[in-house]
Parts: structure tokens; C-alpha cells; sequence
């Protein structure tokens, strides 16, 4: 499946690079607060109406022809926020990007779900999330050289092209396999008590991602005087971290109890990391964001490890799909509320308190998590 991981690095590469680094170009062009959550909560809300119609594809249709079409249209789209610079277009944009990467990463998700291949679920999993957790590092360090030579419009142009060229790849992703799946297959494996829990664990887990995407660069830029290059170069630095542990785990012998253990243990290092990166020095500032990356890691490769066990394979898709949409409602509240609350309130405020609340949610998980 290495053609599935070249996919994932440059889709996620893209688009993470872009996510971080578009709020300066908000900032440049006069977005307040507001605006630039309710831009970045567009993208982050597409997955919510378009996860379980995606998903319920891949079960039924081509996983393929949606990666292909989903690929052309993000190249596409990346070059209109280039163009855009009033707030009506960044959204729309952002928005249609966010439906995009959504079809992508839902349909590739599914395609590796449900491969057969044998071997170590550890090892299958550590290595999807790792590879896919490789591509925003390196997005950010071109982004920052990119940046500091050519601009933000170079940029994008450079990653539309990387993103129109990985469609190349899909073709050889292997073969599919679909089955008849009834909605009532769907609605068994979901309305659960184990999988309803580990849900709304997913969703106050998504609610940092609101961070990144609004107040995480302006942030840098303020408290540590770092340059728009400096702050790409110091979340590249960071984001290895979350790739180096996804490759951990890809490193340990698969053992249910304690997978589980590191799971709520990466939720700990996650949210202790981002509250403690508010601190004023940029030195321990990056070593406990670097700290926040690798327990995210950790969450990561554990999180679709957990998927991949709650549902069968013919409904993985489908299945997986809800599960992405309830985590988008995270991800979209938290952008919403922690742009608005970082621009009043202070920008160190947001990461204080979702740091809080992943600590929280570790407790919670102590519950949420399944033991096997």
C-alpha cells in the first residue's frame, strides 16, 4: 500500500500547510477574529454532511474515482484561495476545499480498512498515520523557504501542482471490494454504547484542532516575535514529533491493554504539551509543543487502530465516515469558539483551555476507550 501512503503525505502536506499558514494571509488582508473562524470552521465543517455519503460509496461504489476527482478539485481550489481576498470568497473556497479533502481522506481511509494484507495491526496502522503525519512537516519547511523567496501565492500554486500530480498514483492502489450494505447495517454498528462513547471521546479530542488552524501562527508570531518563515520552520520542527510516534507504535507488538494505555497516555502528553506551550520562553515553548505533537501521535495511530476494531469490513466505510462527521463538529466548535475567544481574550488563552479539556477527556477515556 505504498501508493496509498505517497497519497496521504502530499494531500496532507497540502493541506495542513496551508491551514497554518493561511491566517496570516487572513490577518494581511483585514479578517477580524470572527472571520477567520467561521473561514476555517468551513473547511473543517464539510466532513459533517459529506463523511457517511463518501464512505457509503466506498462500501458500495469506486473508492478510486472519488480520490481522483477529490485530488483535481483540492489543486484546483488551492489556487482560488490564492486568488481570493475578500472574506465571501475565502470561505467558499475554504469551504469547497474542506468537502475535497474530505472525499480523499474518507475514501483512502476506507481503501486501507479494507485491505486484507496479514501482518501486525500495530504495524499497518503506525505506518498509515505515520506517513500521513510526514506530510505537514515537510509542507512547512518548503512553506517557510517558499515563503521567505517567493510568497504565500507561490506557495499554494506549488502545492495545487504536488496535489494534481499525486492523482497519478491512484490507479495502482490495488483492487476493490465491495459488498451489499443495507443503512440498517450502519445504524447497528454505530448505535452502540461501546461506539457512542468512544464517539463523543473523539469529538472533545477534535475540539483542539480549532487551534491550529486560527490562532496557532498568530500566536508564534506575537508572543515570540518569529518571523512567518520562523513560525513554519518551528511547527515542522514540532509536527516530527507526531510522525515519530505514530512510527513507534508501528514498532510495538500489537497488545490491546497496552495500546490502550498509551492511547490515554498521548491524550495526557497532548494536553499538557499545549497548555504548556503558552509559557514565554521559545525554547520550552517548542519542547512542549513537540511534547503536544508526539502524544498526538500517539492518539492518532490508536484512534484508527480503534476504528478498524469497532466495524466490520464491508460497513468500515460508511461506518468510519460518521465517525468523521461527529469528530468534524469538534473541530468545527473549536475553531469557532477559540479564534473568537484567542482574538479577545489573548491568544495564549485557546491553547490553555483546550489543553484542559484534553486532559479532561483523558479521564473520560478511561471509559470511552474500548479494552478490547
Amino acid at each position: 500500500m505504498r501508493r496509498v501512503h505517497a497519497v496521504n503525505f502530499v494531500r496532507t502536506m497540502a493541506v495542513t500547510t496551508v491551514v497554518f499558514l493561511a491566517p496570516f494571509r487572513f490577518i494581511e488582508l483585514g479578517f477580524d477574529g470572527v472571520g477567520i473562524g467561521i473561514i476555517v470552521a468551513l473547511l473543517a465543517s464539510a466532513p459533517i454532511v459529506f463523511s457517511f455519503p463518501t464512505g457509503w460509496a466506498n462500501d458500495r461504489l469506486s473508492m478510486k474515482t472519488v480520490i481522483v476527482g477529490g485530488l483535481l478539485a483540492m489543486a484546483g481550489l488551492l489556487v482560488a484561495v490564492s486568488a481570493a481576498r475578500t472574506v465571501v470568497p475565502m470561505a467558499a473556497a475554504f469551504l469547497l476545499l474542506g468537502v475535497a479533502n474530505s472525499a480523499v481522506n474518507v475514501s483512502i481511509c476506507s481503501l486501507y480498512y479494507k485491505h486484507d494484507a496479514p501482518g501486525d495491526p500495530n504495524r499497518k496502522y503506525g505506518r498509515f498515520v505515520g506517513w500521513l503525519s510526514l506530510g505537514p512537516p515537510t509542507g512547512l519547511v518548503l512553506g517557510s523557504l517558499l515563503m521567505r523567496s517567493a510568497g504565500l501565492d507561490v506557495l499554494l500554486r506549488a502545492m495545487a501542482a504536488l496535489t494534481a500530480l499525486a492523482a497519478l498514483a491512484v490507479p495502482g492502489l490495488g483492487e476493490e471490494k465491495f459488498a451489499a450494505v443495507s443503512f440498517r447495517d450502519y445504524r447497528f454498528g454505530i448505535f452502540n454504547r461501546r461506539t457512542l462513547l468512544f464517539s463523543a471521546f473523539l469529538v472533545l479530542l477534535a475540539l483542539h484542532w480549532g487551534t491550529e488552524g486560527t490562532v496557532y501562527g498568530p500566536f508564534l508570531r506575537g508572543r515570540f516575535g518569529l518571523s512567518d518563515s520562523g513560525v513554519a520552520l518551528y511547527m515542522a520542527g514540532a509536527y516530527m514529533a507526531l510522525a515519530g510516534a505514530a512510527f513507534l507504535v508501528g514498532r510495538l507488538r500489537y497488545d490491546p491493554v497496552r495500546n490502550r494505555r498509551l492511547f490515554l497516555l498521548g491524550m495526557v502528553l497532548s494536553g499538557a504539551g499545549l497548555a504548556l506551550m503558552t509559557v514565554g520562553d521559545v525554547r520550552l515553548s517548542f519542547l512542549f509543543r513537540f511534547i503536544h505533537e508526539g502524544g498526538d501521535g500517539l492518539m492518532g495511530a490508536f484512534a484508527v487502530l480503534t476504528i478498524s476494531e469497532l466495524f466490520e469490513k464491508r460497513t468500515v466505510g460508511g461506518s468510519a465516515g460518521i465517525l468523521t462527521a461527529l469528530q468534524t463538529t469538534g473541530h468545527m466548535a473549536g475553531s469557532l469558539v477559540f479564534a473568537s475567544l484567542g482574538f479577545r481574550a489573548g491568544l495564549h488563552v485557546p491553547m490553555v483551555v483546550a489543553g484542559a479539556i484534553l486532559l479532561a477527556n483523558a479521564a473520560f477515556g478511561l471509559y470511552a476507550v474500548p479494552r478490547d
